[in-house]
């Protein structure tokens, strides 16, 4: 049966970052095929069946009592909640058991390699994958309507980035780990943004599909994981290749857990690079809304908390960030966002002897992997509390919180 696929759409593959071309071409990988482009345009009107299913009935039965049983499943097991109502046991029973295919000691390897990228490649989540994910027009119209230029992108990041750090946390993916818990606690603000957002009197489903979509979940999966990883080497932090495949495989894991079809769960480093590519291809459209979401993130680190010589340390920071955005998203990318002038990529380069030489260390001297391990977690907290303050840690889903209240 033939699918309708939303106007947002486009005719053929769009330009990508050249970052992410460049890859793509030294790994071979080539533009989707005419099949896979269909895909890719279907796939924009489909959500997340088991977790839609099961938010569907929270509502139903009343989500005064419903939520609280759901937090509990989450938080310590569902064979902790007495006489567990068959839809939640549905659910957990699915996802509290370890998938056959996963290996555990190679996402085990695989948040290690993550952790150890540091600051650095956390600010290649914020300032690549977050910031460029801005050209994805069609998921913008998604965003704005939950309030995400009034929650502020700073806010935003914060979340994400504390997600991130719960899931390449030692144990962090164990049986219901910290990882764990916040990755299906994603995974249901997406569903109740679905249900909320394509409720909306204005929101055209022929133009836009459905929001929070397979392809659009897709890309941000690769985007929040891989992408970091496979920019953060442009300035020099170096992983070994089993360290690349332990990344893709840890991508798959939390994939599944996070509502993404198989047929984009990574069975490979190039493969996890291929669906990244494609996914940018049909996504990378911007407009408008790319500007709106933008052009106030550059402008972020002017309110970041620093200890000493603040007014200073919030300029450099800003030039800071906007020379890595610009160095991996390169001119067209920039303007199209309308982001300020391109600035010349000075912080990568300066980055890139420094990283190049802590990851040979890493990599070959005794305990170099783990002491690189905690120098990357001292630098992911440090980097958290700039953005928040004295805040422990960010709230996942507090900016997105009065949409769970009304669906």
């Amino acid at each position: 049966m033939s699918v309708a696929i939303p106007a947002r759409h486009p005719d053929r593959p769009r330009p990508i970052p050249a970052g992410v071309r460049a890859m793509a071409t030294a790994l071979a990988i080539r533009n989707p095929t005419p099949q896979e482009w269909r895909v890719l345009g279907e796939r924009l009107t489909v959500g997340d069946e088991p977790m839609d299913r099961l938010v569907a009935w929270m509502a139903d039965a009343g989500m005064e009592r419903t939520r609280p049983l759901f937090e509990r499943a989450l938080r310590d097991g569902i064979g902790t909640v007495p006489d567990a109502p068959e839809p939640l046991r549905e659910f957990f029973d699915t996802y509290e058991k370890l998938p056959d295919w996963v290996d555990m000691d190679t996402v085990r390897k695989g948040q290690r390699a993550l952790r150890r990228g540091g600051a650095d490649g956390m600010y290649v989540a914020r300032d690549v994958s977050l910031l460029g994910g801005y050209q994805f027009s069609g998921f913008n119209k998604t965003l704005l309507r939950t309030g995400a230029l009034e929650k502020g992108s700073n806010k935003r990041f914060a979340e994400t980035m504390q997600w991130a750090m719960d899931v390449i946390a030692e144990g962090g993916l164990e049986r219901l780990g910290v990882g764990y818990r916040s990755t299906i606690r994603v995974r249901l603000i997406h569903s109740f943004v679905r249900r909320h957002v394509s409720a909306m009197p204005d929101w055209r489903a022929d133009e836009w599909g459905l929001p929070v979509n397979q392809t659009d979940m897709a890309a941000t999966l690769v985007g929040a994981l891989v992408a970091p990883a496979v920019g953060a080497a442009g300035m020099g932090v170096v992983l070994s290749p089993s360290e690349y495949r332990a990344v893709a495989h840890l991508t798959r894991y939390v994939g599944w857990l996070i509502g993404v079809e198989d047929r984009w769960l990574p069975r490979s480093f190039r493969d996890s690079v291929r669906v990244l590519a494609h996914t940018l291809s049909a996504l990378a459209e911007p407009d408008e809304s790319s500007k709106q979401l933008a052009a106030p993130m550059v402008e972020d680190p002017l309110a970041w908390h620093y200890d000493s010589l603040p007014g200073l340390r919030r300029r450099l920071a800003r030039a800071q960030h906007l020379s890595i955005t610009s160095a991996f998203l390169g001119p067209r990318t920039v303007k199209a966002l309308g982001l300020p002038s391109y600035a010349l990529p000075w912080y990568p380069l300066l980055r890139l002897p420094v990283n190049l030489a802590r990851s040979v260390a890493a990599l070959t001297l005794p305990g170099g992997l783990e002491r690189a391990d905690q120098r990357g977690q001292r630098e992911h907290q440090k980097l958290l509390r700039t953005m928040i303050g004295d805040q422990a840690e960010a709230t996942i889903g507090e900016s997105a919180a009065h949409v769970s209240q009304v669906a």
